[in-house]
């Protein structure tokens, strides 16, 4: 029983790391569906849901107001949700431009900002986005002429998370994030991407429905609908944002333990989502989404098995696993020290040195 219980651990985590990557390589080679994509101009609806972002206000609006789609054919709508920072203030003089601003003085988390913000949306078109990335002139662009195909009812784009030179960042959390950009490109290719980037996704208007109250995830509960109601949800990495990596472990710790919860909401919000008749995309979801949410628990049962197994293969198992765990917390380590050294040096300038 240990040792069946330490192959299955084994084999779920080389599934969803290595062998779904490589079905998808041999699935997009025998059966790639591309889309028709023809550049168009429908009108389009920008919702950016907002609480506390009055730093990122003035920027975010001249980045919309910026993208290369015509004025008349743009509609702007910011949902405040019971701002307490001033973003409300920030948003006077952009309505002046034809911002749209809708106010909440209760909080209601994002998917309620989302849902109020829906019923102003006038465009054919909706973008989604966040108030921190930049968008790309040509994003929306890039984004709306994928909606010229018929089967297509979501376009995400691509986030590129950029390091403190201003550069893509090969390391560490932007390492993963172009692993994670390659599986959704083979997903993409063969019918749809089991979600969306939060930060530039659009949809078809006529598709929406209104998300339940504390909705974690907008940017995969939507698409995925979409995607049980027989169109495609694909990805259009024409179509760029830009962010900067996280911070701090702890900061990155978060989001991903949000993402997590978030998946584990969706399936109880969404439980027509493992059944294979009603997901047209079960084995990608399942194994790109419900496989991240088992692999923890693979590890952990993939560990202590091992423990009560210490001969032949299993000995070497064993000891991969230790140096894994120990290479894990020296790097957790050095990204300590790499802050403390950081902290230390802001504090060590004066203010004659700031002024200067």
């Amino acid at each position: 029983m240990i040792a069946l219980i330490f192959w299955i651990a084994l084999i779920v985590t080389l599934w969803v790391y290595m062998g779904y990557p490589l079905l998808l390589l041999l699935w997009r080679a025998v059966g790639r569906r591309p889309v028709v994509k023809a550049f168009q101009e429908p009108p389009v609806s920008i919702v950016l849901a907002m609480h506390n972002e009055r730093d990122h206000v003035d920027a975010k609006m001249r980045n919309c107001f910026d993208l290369d789609y015509p004025a008349s054919q743009l509609q702007v709508i910011v949902s405040l949700d019971a701002p307490t920072d001033g973003t409300d203030e920030a948003l006077e003089r952009w309505k002046r431009a034809g911002v749209v601003v809708v106010h909440s003085d209760v909080r209601k988390g994002k998917a309620g900002a989302i849902n109020s913000a829906m019923l102003h949306a006038t465009g054919d078109i909706v973008l989604f986005g966040d108030a921190r990335q930049r968008l790309e002139p040509n994003a929306l662009r890039e984004l709306v002429a994928n909606f010229s195909d018929p089967t297509v009812g979501v376009v995400s784009g691509e986030l590129i998370l950029l390091d403190q030179d201003g550069r893509e960042s090969n390391e560490g959390v932007g390492m993963y994030w172009r692993y994670e950009k390659a599986l959704r490109s083979m997903e993409s290719d063969i019918r749809s991407v089991p979600g969306s980037t939060g930060a530039i996704y659009a949809i078809r208007r006529e598709l929406f429905e209104p998300l339940p109250a504390g909705t974690i995830l907008d940017d995969v509960l939507i698409p995925m609908r979409i995607v049980v109601s027989g169109k495609r949800a694909i990805f259009e990495p024409a179509a760029r944002a830009y962010d900067h990596v996280t911070e701090t472990p702890e900061l990155e710790y978060a989001k991903k333990r949000r993402t997590l919860m978030g998946n584990y909401e969706l399936l109880v919000r969404a439980p027509e989502l493992l059944l294979p008749g009603r997901n047209p995309i079960f084995v990608q979801f399942v194994s790109h989404k419900v496989g991240r949410l088992i692999v923890p628990w693979c590890l952990v049962a993939l560990l202590m098995s091992n423990l009560f197994l210490l001969h032949g293969f299993y000995l070497l198992s064993l000891a991969g696993q230790v140096l894994f765990y120990m290479f894990a917390a020296v790097g957790w380590m050095i990204s300590r020290k790499r802050e403390s050294a950081a902290a230390l040096k802001v504090q060590s300038v004066s203010p004659m040195k700031v002024g200067e």
